[in-house]
């Protein structure tokens, strides 16, 4: 079984965070909400590919004005991939707090929408179960 560390930003900004819609055909939790993030790659460090993962996922309008280490989770999950094919995976979440100076977002082709939620309304979302349970482990579910 491949293990993957995957870096998880909670973003917020003033009041509200960021939940994404992945696409309902590929990914570990397709077309549930989810929080934004990926895999670290070979030899990069830890917030260099968080900020690359935002550029990529969010696009390069978005800026992280505040970016601090939380907490980490693991878990085993099985990953769709565009083409059908699956593979299991055992995943490694480091999560970090952040604030988004601005809400400026270019979701790319994993998500189909995404929305700046007020806390209070996070539960009315069909969240994953990691995003479920990173944001009761924040207090915010």
């Amino acid at each position: 079984m491949r293990q993957r560390t995957i870096v998880c930003p909670l973003i917020q900004n003033d009041g509200c965070y960021l939940l994404c819609k992945m696409a309902d055909d590929r990914g570990v939790f397709p077309g549930q909400w989810a929080l934004s993030g990926g895999g670290v790659e070979p030899g990069e460090r830890i917030e260099e590919a968080l900020r690359r993962e935002v550029r990529e996922e969010l696009g390069e309008q978005l800026v992280l004005s505040d970016i601090t280490p939380w907490t980490f989770s693991d878990d085993i999950r099985t990953k769709t991939y565009a083409d059908g094919s699956q593979e299991e995976i055992y995943m490694i979440y480091l999560i970090f707090d952040c604030v988004a100076a601005n809400r400026e977002v270019n979701i790319n082709e994993e998500f189909q929408a995404f929305a700046w939620v007020k806390a209070e309304d996070l539960g009315t979302y069909d969240l994953n179960i990691a995003t479920r349970k990173t944001l009761t482990l924040k207090g915010l579910l």
